[in-house]
């Protein structure tokens, strides 16, 4: 059980300036997580690494020449906000393009996702390599679902080596996928996790049992076994990964044997002697193997095995030196220190000088987001008790936190003069890290999306408006996955864009073209009803879903049809038609567009 700490809350926060301040060679402190405090070269690609908080060595122990660049570190077994990993891969940027690395987690994948598009916006070029080494999370045919474990080690190293050896971001990129494509993890628990505050683990497993197939954020496992000899257990974990290694897999590996918290050194050992053994009589060459705590779970016990398959340029890369606070491979060089200051002012936003038209587009935008917040207000219990029936209930609460940071946010962005891109950015972010969550991730990346699509310049359209219509349903269309029919947020997104499409391209001015796309997204909500879910926590209780609206469709919805209330209310010069704005007619600003 975590014992030490003042207030739960805060330990994650905590946590994380004390390994800062216990590791000021290797790691300065930026807003988000860690970055190397050493210089690093001009040109270099960035690693930035991360994840939720309570997995030590892994995400902020593994920053370092070698190896990450950065790591944005979220609360304890939560993801990073948005905001938080833009903020380290600025930092951490060096002017070769940042390569975002994670396991394949949902809130993960929409935090860092979300974050890759504002980096890409403002021309940092950004990837990202998802890790998915777990065996027991999905079957071979479905290795894109599975999620990561340990086997970020494998990811990270090889792709922080090709940084450091000055490849381009094509280059990690590819060695980057290639090694996630070669690693296998499987894991076993013996008793469950215990997070700061609280009086139970997360799981418990029965005595004289073993969990078999065990997340990092204290999820149990697949299933349950009688408690194996130390040489049964090798003989598992062996037996499992090498029926599921990749078709070229061939016979050198990398072995690693990670420990998840109250598993210790000499009974690892142990077991990584019967596992070798294994590997050998297999035909396998074990090279440069790892046998310690290197992605752990807080107080989990339980362990892992991690395979590799080696080929001539992977075993290069992971050969190669490293030097971080927790993982040394090697010898480097000493590196020159990193001014705190140069990494502040690599992190800071450029100064911005609004135009006149920006800036009344930014009180505007301020001013419409009020009116989301009052929707959101009126409907916030509505909106919980939807949710309820086949979810957690935490709509209406999440999207009321959202959108009042939201509206905080923007509120101080307009008093600072800012231009409506640097107000809704300012927004979205706030909503994001506030919200937390799939809603708080989407909704934060659709209001950013439609801030950069409007950005700072001397006149605006209605075809502006209709660039942020789309440049909105894109970013969450591309962060969530989910299509028409999925029951979700997007059946009545995509049918909104779609009708306002319609509505502007055929000469409606843009509060008209807006009303009718909230027609369209509310009766398209309503539609849900009869749908199924096929994504998101409803999917397991589909048939209790049945029969009930999806409350993101009808959240959306409802804020829709308020915007484009206010949007006519407001409304006090005329607009030029579709045609006179593709012509570059009605330059200048208009309340309305």
């Amino acid at each position: 059980m975590t014992q030490i700490f003042d207030n739960p809350a805060d330990f994650a926060d905590e946590a994380l300036d004390g390994f800062v301040a216990a590791n000021r060679g290797y790691v300065a402190r930026v807003d988000g997580g860690v970055v190397r405090s050493t210089e690093v070269p001009a040109g270099q690609v960035a690693l930035v690494i991360g994840g939720g908080s309570g997995h030590y060595p892994a995400f902020a122990g593994l920053v370092g020449p070698g190896l990450a660049a950065g790591s944005a570190c979220g609360n304890m077994f939560a993801s990073p906000a948005a905001g938080q990993v833009y903020r380290v891969a600025r930092a951490a940027s060096a002017g070769g393009g940042v390569l975002l690395s994670y396991g394949n987690y949902a809130g993960d994948v929409l935090h860092f996702g979300q974050a890759q598009l504002r980096l890409n916006a403002e021309g940092i070029e950004t990837r990202t390599v998802l890790v998915t080494d777990d065996i027991a999370s999905a079957p071979p045919e479905q290795i894109e679902k599975r999620r990561g474990i340990a086997g970020d080690l494998t990811v990270f190293k090889v792709a922080g080596a090709a940084a450091e050896a000055g490849l381009g971001l094509d280059e990690v990129e590819r060695l980057a996928i290639k090694t996630n494509h070669r690693t296998r993890s499987l894991g076993v628990a013996f008793g469950g996790c215990t997070l700061p505050g609280a009086d139970a683990p997360l799981f418990t497993v029965p005595e004289g049992q073993m969990s078999l197939g065990l997340g990092i954020h204290g999820e149990p496992g697949i299933s349950e076994h009688p408690m194996p000899t130390a040489s049964e257990l090798a003989g598992l974990l062996v037996s499992r990964l090498l029926a599921d290694k990749p078709e070229d897999a061939g016979t050198r590996v990398v072995a690693i044997v990670n420990g998840l918290g109250t598993v210790k050194y000499d009974e690892l050992f142990l077991l990584f002697g019967k596992i070798e053994t294994l590997l050998t009589a297999a035909g396998l060459t074990v090279v440069e193997p790892e046998c310690g705590e290197l992605v752990t779970s807080l107080d989990m016990s339980g362990l892992s095995l991690t395979l590799l398959w080696l080929d001539g340029e992977l075993e290069q890369y992971w050969a190669a030196p490293a030097d971080t606070p927790a993982f040394r491979k090697g010898n480097l060089a000493p590196r020159a220190r990193r001014e705190l200051a140069a990494a502040d002012e690599t992190a800071a936003e450029e100064a911005e000088h609004a135009t006149t038209a920006a800036a009344d587009l930014g009180r505007q935008a301020a001013a419409v987001l009020t009116r989301v917040r009052d929707v959101v207000v009126e409907h916030e219990e509505e909106l919980g008790n939807l949710d309820a029936i086949a979810g957690d209930g935490d709509h209406g609460i999440g999207m009321r936190r959202g959108v009042d940071a939201a509206v905080a946010a923007a509120e101080q962005a307009v008093a600072a003069g800012a231009s409506v891109g640097r107000v809704l950015t300012a927004a979205g972010e706030a909503w994001s890290e506030r919200a937390g969550g799939t809603s708080g991730a989407l909704w934060g990346s659709a209001v950013i999306a439609a801030g950069l699509a409007l950005g700072n310049r001397d006149s605006y359209s209605g075809g502006d408006a209709a660039a942020a219509v789309t440049a909105f349903v894109g970013a969450i269309t591309e962060l969530g996955k989910a299509e028409l029919g999925d029951k979700t947020m997007v059946d009545a997104l995509l049918p909104f864009r779609d009708a306002f499409l319609t509505a502007f391209g055929a000469g409606m001015p843009v509060a008209a073209s807006l009303a009718a796309a909230a027609e369209a997204a509310t009766a398209a909500a309503d539609g849900t009803s009869g749908l199924r879910p096929l994504k998101g926590r409803a999917r397991p209780l589909a048939e209790k879903s049945l029969g009930h609206p999806d409350p993101g469709a009808v959240s959306f919805a409802l804020i829709s049809e308020r915007i484009a209330r206010h949007h006519a209310s407001v409304r006090a010069t005329p607009e030029p038609a579709a045609s006179d704005t593709a012509s570059g007619a009605g330059n200048g600003v208009r309340k309305n567009d």
